[in-house]
């Protein structure tokens, strides 16, 4: 679910973190939702008035919801609860300490089988490019990181799973569940 507000000036702001003042209005975190309420009046409805909605809506709540996983990705490193690299990921999943894999959209599927190979069933997140996955941990290149146990972990389950209901991906799946072409590649 995403939370909208409305903002003084009549203007729908999304609302990621669900901390903003005012009246909330929720929607599911699918684009043919977010399209219905947008051209049905949804909106305007639930605010009991005119409302100005943006007209780059779902990419605004893709950005954020992307800068949200960055975000998180970061606060998970610098508290020890992520590593990235294949060789530490491994390493992750074989000693069972990983309880969350992430790879790069632009990864290769046959690195995240072999990855992934002779573990227990782990949920995979597959929603940001090599850079901006990179970019989260410090770096010039990361395709693959892997998060322990925490709510940190949860929270980019969460997020990435209200990210892939907007861009149109696979959510966050199991390693048995995933087939490596489940993932829809997009330009992010």
């Amino acid at each position: 679910m995403i939370r909208f507000v409305v903002a003084p000036d009549r203007v729908l702001t999304p609302d990621l973190g669900a901390r903003l003042p005012g009246r909330g209005l929720w929607l599911s975190a699918h684009r043919d939702v977010l399209e219905t309420a947008r051209t049905r009046g949804a909106f305007a409805r639930a605010a009991r008035g005119q409302v100005t909605i943006p007209s780059d809506l779902p990419g605004l709540l893709q950005d954020g919801l992307l800068r949200r996983i960055a975000d998180l990705l970061g606060l998970a490193r610098r508290a020890g609860q992520a590593v990235c690299g294949y060789a530490k990921a491994r390493e992750w999943i074989v000693d069972g300490r990983a309880v969350l894999v992430v790879q790069a959209i632009d990864g290769s599927p046959d690195e995240r089988t072999r990855l992934l190979s002779g573990a227990r069933s782990l949920p995979v997140v597959a929603v940001m490019s090599a850079t901006r996955l990179a970019a989260a941990f410090g770096r010039d290149h990361v395709v693959h990181a892997a998060l322990s146990r925490g709510a940190l972990a949860d929270r980019l389950v969460v997020e990435s799973g209200r990210f892939a209901g907007l861009a149109g991906l696979a959510a966050p799946s199991r390693q048995a569940d995933a087939e490596p072409d489940g993932f829809e590649r997009a330009g992010v």
